[in-house]
Formats: structure tokens, sequence, C-alpha cells
């Protein structure tokens, strides 16, 4: 097999978008994904201005724009009497603010679409069924090892395997932490639901004490995309007799009859349950680093995890060009950014969701009198997400001119 300048261990999102940063530069890479088919498994995926700039940035949001919706608002609901806590308007405003668009669409299509990519530049190599089990690294380059005892030697690596990455055991012996929280998601075609009950021009979240509904279309409004998420008040660590669908009805008991009827179209084959990483010092060492949830595993309460990963990337495009010939170098000045950066996120994602899961009365009534007090285009809460300088100042100065 031929010498390649990078592997990139794991075929994700943030896999394949380091794939195309470092195509970008010039640079050749292998991608080595543990599944025997490069895919995405899930449902939908929120792609906030701080992320779509990344994906025009390399190419690919013509492509995009196919596949994707363009909502026109975000609303929190109550989960129990359905009324409008607040809105966020995605409109005009909302883009000349940040230069780029919010969308939804199908982790599926966005997989699909950024592997293209990579496969049209002629410098991405993918391998399948290679479970990376270590990394090792001398004067010579970087060599992984896979489970199966196969080698792969570049002169650098990216670890972009996940929150249960094993790059990350190069640099911490952590290990994922349990929100006590379990999902369920799916996507419904959308000629089996009632259309006249639903909005399709807004992404909703409903919620509740220790639970929450999020519901919007994907797939040009050909899918309707759905996750439930609940506290289990069964949690045991190291079991998976918890979080079931029965706690499901009886955690929603008494919500809003179009939650309800939610409930009917979940798959309740599959749960999640719901893990983040504690933020790291450092994650590059020599050679090596990592990218998306191996470096920064989040809760999806910010709908961030994946933006994280396309910024990531794109600033790692930018230390190559930088640095094109020193790779150590720029895996410092990548990290020395990022880490700030998404262990800010993190910790917002956390404080978020204790927000939107309050329990008790009088911290509910003060949430909700302070979402009302909100109008729709008050974004400054936003800001230090979707207006995140690096990714979106080129993008704003072309569509404000």
């Amino acid at each position: 097999m031929a010498k390649t300048d990078l592997i990139i261990v794991g075929g994700g999102i943030g896999g394949l978008a380091a794939a195309l940063a470092a195509a970008e530069n010039g640079k050749t890479s292998m991608v080595l994904e543990r599944a025997p088919e490069f895919g995405e498994v899930g449902a939908g995926i929120q792609l906030a201005p701080n992320a779509t700039a990344v994906l025009k940035r390399f190419g690919v949001m013509n492509e995009i724009q196919k596949v994707a919706v363009f909502p026109k608002r975000l609303v929190l609901k109550d989960v129990y009497t359905g009324e409008e806590l607040s809105t966020m308007d995605l409109g005009d405003a909302f883009l000349k603010r940040y230069g780029h668009p919010y969308i939804v669409l199908h982790r599926a299509d966005l997989h699909r679409i950024l592997f293209e990519a990579c496969a049209q530049t002629g410098k991405v190599t993918f391998v399948n069924n290679q479970t990376i089990v270590s990394v090792e690294q001398n004067g010579e380059g970087v060599t992984v090892k896979s489970e199966s005892g196969d080698t792969f030697t570049a002169d650098a690596v990216i670890g972009a395997d996940g929150i249960r990455s094993n790059i990350r055991k190069y640099f911490a012996d952590d290990e994922p932490v349990c929100s006590e929280y379990v999902a369920y998601r799916g996507t419904i075609p959308i000629e089996e639901i009632e259309t006249d009950n639903l909005e399709l021009d807004d992404v909703i979240m409903w919620i509740g004490p220790y639970l929450h509904l999020v519901q919007y279309p994907v797939r040009s409004k050909q899918l309707y995309n759905q996750v439930v998420v609940f506290k289990s008040y069964r949690y045991k660590e190291g079991s998976d007799d918890w979080g079931t669908p029965d706690e499901m009805e009886q955690r929603f008991q008494g919500s809003h009859p179009k939650v309800w009827r939610a409930l009917s179209f979940i798959n309740r084959q599959f749960r999640w349950p719901m893990y983040d990483r504690l933020p790291m010092d450092n994650w590059t060492k020599g050679k090596v680093t990592l990218l998306g949830d191996a470096a920064h595993a989040m809760l999806q309460y910010l709908a961030q995890g994946g933006c994280q990963a396309l910024e990531d990337a794109s600033y790692l495009a930018d230390m190559f060009k930088q640095y094109p010939n020193d790779y150590e170098q720029a895996f410092f000045a990548y990290q020395k950014e990022r880490i700030p950066r998404t262990a800010r996120v993190q910790q917002s994602a956390r404080t978020w969701g204790e927000i939107l899961h309050a329990a008790d009365p009088i911290t509910i009534l003060l949430r909700n009198t302070i979402f009302k007090q909100r109008t729709p285009q008050d974004y400054e809460a936003a800001d230090f997400l979707y207006n995140y300088e690096h990714t979106t100042r080129k993008i704003k100065s072309e569509v404000l001119s």
C-alpha cells in the first residue's frame, strides 16, 4: 500500500472533514474505519452557522442544499401545555448577524456528501474493518495497529474515533461520563404522519422536568426526525436495564397530546445512553492529535457535537497551511485554539441541559419568565457559539457584500 501523509482513525463526520482539511493543503490521507462499510447511523443533525460556514469552505454546500431543510425558527415549548416559551428567528436578521444559515438534515446525507467529496479529491483512501488499538511514533513516523494485527504508518495521525476513542488512551486514562439520560431517535416518512398538525418550518423542542422531545423535518421534508430524551430513575452503572421503552412511557405521562402521539412513532429497538467527556488540557503529542468526540465529546443539548468537529477540521486546515512541513507545530497550534473553545462548549452543554430539564417549580418559573422576555431576534446568548470568528469571518463578508 502506498505511503500516505496522514492516517485518520475514524470515518465519521469529523474524520472525513479532517481528510478534506488535509486535501485542501495537498496532503494525502488514509481513513481507517472500524465498521465494514462507510456510513452513518442515527437520524437528524442540526448544523448552526459555525458549521455551515465550514461546509461552504470545503465546497460541499451546493450538495448539502439539495437535501437540507432551512428552518425558519427554533422553538421551545412546554411539554405539558404546548405553550411557546421562547423562539429564535432564523431568517434574514439571523443570516445578517452570523453570515451563514442554520440547517437540519439527515446524518446519513451529510456523511455521504462528505465521503463523496473526499473521494473526488483523489487524495483520500479508505480502509474498512480496522479497529485501531494502539499508536506508536518515532523519528520515522507514526504507526497504528489494528485489532486484527494490521499496521499502518504515516507521517502523522489524527484520532477521530469517537467518544470511546482508543487513540485518546495515548493521552489520558479516563472514561466517558454517563449523564443518566437516554435517547430514542428516528425518522418517519412524512406521509405516515398527520402533516396538518406539524410545524414543518420549525425545529421544536418540548421541554419538561428531566425530559424533552425534539422534532424537525429532514431530507427536503420527506422525513420527520424525532428524538426523545429522559433521565432514568433506574440507572445502574454497568447495567443496560435502565432507560427502557416502558420507562419512557411512564416518564411522559400527562404530556401534551402531540407529544404523546409522537412517542408512538419512536423506534424502541435502539436506545442511546447519553455520555460526554471531561475536558482535556492536552490532546497532542508529537505528530498525534485528536479531533471531534475523541477530543471533546459533549452532551447534545446545544446541538454542537458535529459543529465542533467541523470547526476542528477547519482550524486544522489553517494550521496545515501555516505550518506545511511541521505536523508538531500545526497540531500544537491547533489544540492551543481548540481546547479552550471546546471545553467552554462542553460545559455550556451540561449547563443548558440543567436549564432545559429543571424540575424545581421555582426554577421552572424563573426560567420560563426569562425565556418569555426574549424576543425572536435576541441572539446574544448564541453569539459565542454561532459567531465563532474563525469559521464565520470569511463567509460573513461574502454574504454581506
